[in-house]
């Protein structure tokens, strides 16, 4: 088992943003988190980077307590955050051999990695312009790249293919199932379900900071449209009435 989430609860003041998590992700698969906006996706993929503490239970990452043990945590983990968090007044390529430098992978290595990642992506004529110059796909390519370079255990991905062209969306989800089917351990968070349906070995559907629903993606999408089902677990409105209000306004303003 990679990673273990145990009875895991976190707080904000008095806001409970994660109540009583249990989650098992076993090692070589690929595991999807999803959740409308504020259901605690990303502070429990901050909590197994190594990056939020919790304040109940227990995250256990590759058999590493994470609240006591953050830096180990974050050896063996790359973590991909929603917003690129990147050295804006650095290129590409020097933002490469400094993550190359505090991974402590020798310059030969780094260069390597950094040059067929490159490529891959379709970055060759970016990588020598500043980070702060590039759109906001081409940083998160950035972001990504250098989440790969030490080539992790574990790989947490918050919303990380917002903003890829297709192509290079492509080339990353089978990238993420070759990382998996070598022993490497994908968690990622995602807003768009056809992506988790065709990537994920396994799916989480959360609300509230707790898990509404957990199974084998294929079990969840043969029970359900996973639209329909993520949509009945997370939603507290009845669609069609939205709708219908919506259009009877619509016709309003146009009368």
């Amino acid at each position: 088992m990679a990673i273990l989430i145990d009875s895991l609860s976190k707080f904000y003041g008095s806001k409970e943003v994660l109540s009583g998590l249990n989650m098992q992700i076993d090692s070589g698969q690929i595991y999807g988190i999803l959740g409308p906006n504020g259901s605690g996706k990303s502070t429990l993929l901050r909590i197994m980077a190594g990056i939020s503490q919790y304040d109940k239970g227990n995250a256990i990452i590759e058999n590493i307590e994470a609240k006591n043990n953050p830096i180990e945590i974050r050896r063996i983990v790359g973590y991909v955050p929603e917003t690129p968090y990147l050295y804006e007044s650095l290129t590409p390529m020097e933002y490469f051999g400094f993550i190359g430098s505090i991974r402590d992978l020798n310059r030969e290595t780094t260069e390597r990695r950094t040059r067929d990642l490159i490529k891959a992506f379709g970055m060759e004529e970016y990588s020598d312009q500043f980070i702060g110059s590039l759109s906001f796909g081409t940083k998160q390519k950035v972001s990504i790249i250098a989440a790969l370079l030490h080539n992790p255990k574990v790989l947490i991905l918050d919303e990380s293919m917002n903003g890829l062209d297709p192509h290079s969306a492509k080339i990353f989800r089978d990238l993420l199932r070759s990382l998996a089917n070598d022993g490497a351990t994908v968690v990622f968070s995602t807003h768009i379900l056809e992506i988790a349906a065709n990537v994920c070995d396994r799916i989480a559907i959360m609300k509230d900071g707790k898990v509404m629903a957990e199974g084998k993606t294929s079990s969840l999408v043969a029970e359900k449209n996973l639209e329909d089902l993520f949509i009945q677990l997370t939603s507290s409105e009845d669609i069609k009435m939205v709708v219908n209000a919506l259009r009877g306004s619509l016709r309003n303003e146009s009368t």
